[in-house]
């Protein structure tokens, strides 16, 4: 299937910045879906589950800006929900499509669920891996203990090793899937050596105060389209009383939410493996 590597503008006080997406699949495709990853990753992680969907679907993964190949903002403000949301409404318009489908996994998912809440809202139907509209604050500690670090590394192997650690929460997966995240996620340096692909300063929004739960159960209540939850068993972000609430409120009180949970993945179920893109496919493919 057709792959390739673009850029939209979005616009932030600062002025202009280019979003990278890589697109997969037909532009006359009958469905667009847009999947959106997690805080510090890129559209990259989506490749797998892209290329499973280019089929029946155009698919843009974009990089969230200051992620991936994703321009950065100049200032630590710059960077929030408000922003990655208008981005994403710049990204749907590019395509040129009234509905599209949504993939997002954690900040992905959040995203998603802004969308999703708002009057007259484009999303027919999402996808949220491992992410709802209550956040513990011991997830986000641990979130916060490594976003905006900023480390070197001697080679790629040392990136995927780092990698390895701090998302195994990503469940079993191959070899081959840890490498490519590795070299999607890692910025060559001058000298041969490499750094990770996202700006520090996303980690900003973690040192402005104590962290605290995060309570978004007035956006979820505001969502009308159907929505698919899949909860790493061990997740330590979204609990399974969370999960279960969500479908008791908000679409989940219209019966049009599922809960899936993922078997031996924690925070984020990886959506890499043939069963979990399996479970997703289906999902979108409802009518």
């Amino acid at each position: 299937m057709p792959m390739s590597e673009r850029t939209v503008l979005g616009l932030s006080a600062a002025g202009f910045h280019r979003v990278a997406y890589t697109q997969w699949g037909r532009d006359d495709a009958a469905r667009t879906a847009v999947c959106v990853h997690g805080l510090t990753r890129n559209g990259r992680d989506f490749d797998r589950l892209a290329l499973a969907l280019a089929d029946g679907w155009r698919v843009a993964c974009p990089d969230v800006v200051g992620r991936g190949r994703s321009d950065w903002l100049p200032a630590p403000a710059l960077y929030g929900y408000p922003q990655y949301c208008a981005d994403m409404v710049a990204l749907i318009a590019r395509m040129g499509t009234e509905t599209v489908d949504w993939v997002g996994t954690s900040m992905g998912g959040l995203i998603g669920m802004t969308l999703a809440a708002q009057a007259n809202s484009p999303i027919r139907r999402m996808v949220i891996n491992d992410v709802g509209p209550f956040i513990a604050q011991a997830g986000l500690q641990r979130i916060a203990d490594y976003v905006g670090k900023d480390p070197v590394f001697e080679d790629i192997a040392a990136v995927e090793a780092y990698l390895r650690f701090i998302l195994m929460g990503f469940g079993t997966i191959s070899d081959e899937c840890w490498r490519h995240m590795a070299v999607h996620g890692a910025r060559p340096l001058p000298d041969g050596r490499f750094r990770l692909a996202y700006d520090p300063a996303i980690g900003e929004a973690f040192k402005n105060g104590p962290i605290a739960d995060v309570d978004l159960w007035s956006l979820w209540d505001r969502v009308r389209c159907p929505v698919l939850v899949l909860r790493g068993a061990k997740s330590d972000l979204l609990s399974a009383a969370t999960a279960e609430e969500m479908t008791r409120r908000g679409p989940g009180a219209a019966g049009l939410v599922r809960v899936v949970e993922i078997a031996g993945a924690g925070h984020a179920p990886s959506l890499m493996s043939d069963d979990q893109i399996a479970v997703v496919r289906k999902f979108l493919a409802e009518d």
